[in-house]
């Protein structure tokens, strides 16, 4: 359907809010003419286009950016959908090894790698700041944030008590 909309915008040459209007109208009385959709799926499908499509004006009104930023969450998600999925084919002592061994070639000693053991402290994700905290010496779990396995210490260790 969106397909549809986008060549019938094209072809009209200006694009309106009208204009994105009609053509998705049009695009939804294709598909249930072709019978692919009943007509309260047809209905609910051309809803869901005419509604992202305005939340898309929204933020290019309001921010100034364009699609490509609008749809950053997105791209984000589905990169890490696609490397868990990767990662879940993987050989897992290979992973191990490659970890291993680029951890051995860093030569900055003060990151860590999940799996290790550290002194409670917190620590911070080098992929995207998520901050992790150890209360007690223990292994380092992969960030829940976006399940990288590099931290950096941000802080000593915990304070003794009084």
């Amino acid at each position: 359907m969106l397909e549809r909309v986008q060549r019938g915008l094209a072809e009209a040459g200006d694009v309106t809010v009208d204009g994105v209007r009609a053509e998705i109208a049009k695009a939804i009385e294709v598909e249930y003419a072709l019978e692919e959709m009943t007509r309260e799926e047809a209905d609910l499908l051309g809803a869901y286009l005419t509604r992202d499509l305005g939340h898309l004006l929204h933020f290019i009104d309001e921010t100034g950016e364009g699609l490509e930023e609008w749809l950053q969450l997105d791209i984000s998600l589905m990169e890490h959908q696609l490397a868990n999925m990767l990662f879940s084919i993987a050989d897992k002592t290979r992973l191990d090894t490659l970890e291993l061994n680029q951890k051995l070639a860093n030569e900055d000693v003060s990151h860590y790698i999940s799996g290790e053991v550290a002194t409670a402290g917190m620590f911070k994700c080098l992929n995207c700041g998520h901050m992790t905290c150890l209360t007690a010496t223990s292994h380092i779990a992969p960030c829940e944030a976006c399940n990288s396995h590099y931290f950096e210490r941000v802080t000593s260790r915990w304070p003794k008590e009084a």
